[in-house]
């Protein structure tokens, strides 16, 4: 469970620095808007630019800290320790888009969340005598995005929704629904103020799986055969992007050509997923997980 967090104080790998905390915070630099690789072109024989497509870079947040144990030369050297052991698990180094978090609190706002690698850890040691130790961190995040230190699901049953009409034999007095259903399986609401980007988990038993995003018609067809007790996962994350089986073997090759992880995204507000396979159990469930995501603090 994360641990909670006060304003003006953080959590770098499960490390709490700033307020309340041996590692005190001059500044942080890097939480404004990133910088954009831009496809801008100089046109030959013209004046000025062709402006291009702009994509954002990864965020780097820089801290100015320093750790702070008066007179305990030994308490500053065991923080420092806990922030060099944050970057070793070989699982995060060694595994490629493995992150770990930076967790923020600013006052008025909830928890914010980085997801990225601690890239820098300078220590200054001159002045360790008196218990003061001067650090340099530089954290780069993957994206762009802040993201909600909460993380929301929608478990969507295996149903088809008729699309109107009427059933003969046709007997008055006719009623027509005068609207949608509400209460129908596959509506979510994304919080934020960014797209998000979701983890569609198919639990069988079914085959040839589809996801439609009905608002913007981007389906995910998989040409598979998803056995009771078996699951896979498409992944649109972009530092995860995959299609995986529950034992952990992909599935990439199942998706259809016509099928964009990269473009599948739920933008903020309500959003309708349907999706179809053939199940003649009706047990086959999609589970959807996102984390609601902010372009700004």
């Amino acid at each position: 469970m994360n641990a909670i967090l006060k304003d003006h104080q953080h959590e770098l790998g499960g490390v709490l620095v700033g307020t309340g905390t041996p590692v005190v915070i001059a500044d942080i630099e890097g939480l404004g808007r990133v910088d954009v690789r831009t496809g801008d072109v100089d046109p030959p024989h013209a004046d000025g630019v062709w402006l291009g497509a702009d994509y954002y870079t990864g965020r780097t947040v820089r801290i100015d800290a320093a750790i702070k144990t008066p007179a305990d030369q030994a308490a500053a050297l065991d923080t420092l320790a806990a922030l060099q052991r944050v970057h070793d698990d070989p699982r995060l180094r060694l595994t490629g888009g493995a992150t770990t978090d930076l967790r923020m609190k600013f006052p008025g706002r909830p928890v914010r969340v980085l997801k990225g690698r601690l890239r820098k850890l300078e220590p200054q040691l001159s002045a360790l005598v008196h218990g003061w130790v001067p650090l340099d961190l530089e954290f780069l995040a993957a994206d762009p995005l802040f993201y909600s230190d909460d993380i929301q699901q929608a478990s969507i049953p295996l149903v088809t929704i008729s699309t109107g009409g009427f059933t003969a034999p046709v007997i008055a007095p006719i009623v027509v629904n005068p609207g949608p259903d509400t209460r129908r399986p596959g509506w979510v609401t994304v919080d934020g103020k960014a797209p998000a980007w979701p983890v569609l988990r198919i639990l069988g038993p079914c085959a040839n799986p589809a996801i439609t995003h009905v608002e913007s018609g981007r389906t995910l067809q998989l040409n598979s055969v998803i056995d009771a007790g078996d699951w896979i996962e498409i992944d649109t994350r972009p530092t995860w992007r995959s299609v995986l089986r529950k034992n952990g073997g992909s599935a990439a090759g199942d998706l259809s050509a016509r099928s964009r992880i990269d473009l599948f995204t739920l933008p903020p507000g309500r959003n309708e997923l349907r999706w179809s396979a053939t199940d003649p159990t009706n047990t086959a469930r999609l589970t959807v997980t996102w984390q609601p995501a902010w372009p700004t603090l």
